[in-house]
């Protein structure tokens, strides 16, 4: 699934979605799949909400391929095509594969100087990754 619109100014899954769309992913990514009114009915603890714009958003995450719709009866189940630790590591495997295409070596130095404070486990892994990617052992 290719999300268009990756918003910077933005965290965790806004920067993905609309502040809706987020809400509802977080409560269908609790691994059950559910109704409109069963979405609506958690949203709502927040704020009332109307069942047509809870319906339109889950039917457009639906066209987008995010949510998977399921008849049972008369009654439309969703649920996510990923799970939500999927669909972070698509998304942020694409977002890195299109920064590097467009900004090829700066990428890579703003990276490292980004994990220059980071513990480290992480510059180890970046080291085996390196090492594997040479084909060195590691």
């Amino acid at each position: 699934m290719n999300i268009k619109n990756f918003k910077y100014n933005e965290a965790g899954l806004q920067r993905f979605f609309g502040p809706l769309e987020s809400r509802i992913m977080e409560i269908l990514w609790d691994g059950r799949e559910r109704s409109i009114k069963e979405v609506l009915h958690h949203l709502e603890d927040d704020k009332p909400i109307n069942f047509n714009t809870v319906m339109t958003v889950m039917k457009r995450l639906t066209d987008k391929g995010i949510l998977e719709k399921r008849m049972q009866g008369r009654l439309s189940l969703f649920r996510p095509i990923q799970s939500k630790e999927e669909f972070m590591e698509e998304q942020s495997k694409k977002l890195t594969e299109n920064l590097l295409d467009e900004f090829g070596g700066l990428v890579i130095n703003h990276m490292l100087d980004a994990i220059q404070d980071v513990d480290q486990e992480l510059l180890d892994k970046l080291e085996q990754k390196i090492k594997q990617l040479r084909g060195t052992k590691p």
